[in-house]
């Protein structure tokens, strides 16, 4: 990333775009410091997020990334992996929330039925519902969406923008996106290329351009 100056407002909800290659995942990997800057900073509420740790970053950033990690436990663990203290019934409630709920009362266990190795044992669409769930329950003010819906057949994705848009409200959001289905409701587009911005604005005003 080369001088790219952004400012994003609390509750808004912007887009990040650009071609593979051009600094998009960079970006979240900076916010949540699993890299830290060489120069420039990046701030929170006016605080430098090099200034507190990365417990306290974390707990105030949901990440639902392109593949989410699921541990070889039960659905109800993978989805209280988001909250630690949740309660049973605040699990149940946001898997709903997130379309979980149907497919998990096909299992003979439900939130018992453990999901194998990285979750080996559901489809694509259903981890992606599991990783939103997680973030639902979780409820940090801040919500990065990491091509969140870019593997997914029609039906799932149906499900799971339904899912997203639960998830949404009310949230500062930043979405790295190739569909423009998810694109479309973003307040702003920012667009990167090689690592600089080089444009941004609504959906339509981007498509006048």
């Amino acid at each position: 990333l080369d001088k790219v100056s952004v400012s994003i407002f609390a509750s808004e909800k912007v887009g990040l775009i650009g071609p593979s290659g051009a600094g998009k995942s960079t970006v979240v990997k900076l916010l949540l410091r699993l890299y830290d800057l060489e120069y420039g900073k990046i701030l929170i509420d006016g605080q430098k997020i090099n200034r507190v740790t990365q417990e306290s970053l974390h707990q105030n950033i949901s990440l639902v990334p392109q593949e989410p990690i699921l541990f070889h436990r039960t659905l109800m663990d993978n989805i209280r992996y988001g909250l630690r203290e949740a309660t049973d019934q605040q699990v149940m409630e946001a898997a709903k929330l997130a379309h979980c709920a149907e497919f998990i009362q096909g299992f003979p266990d439900q939130y018992q039925t453990y999901v194998g190795e990285r979750g080996i044992k559901l489809s694509g669409g259903e981890r992606q519902r599991v990783a939103i769930a997680r973030a639902i329950l979780k409820n940090a003010p801040i919500l990065v969406l990491d091509e969140a819906t870019s593997s997914l057949d029609s039906h799932s994705e149906l499900l799971i923008q339904d899912a997203l848009n639960n998830l949404m409200k009310g949230k500062t959001v930043i979405v790295i996106a190739h569909r423009l289905s998810t694109i479309r409701k973003m307040d702003r587009i920012i667009v990167i290329d090689k690592g600089q911005l080089i444009d941004e604005g609504t959906h339509s005003q981007l498509l006048e351009k």
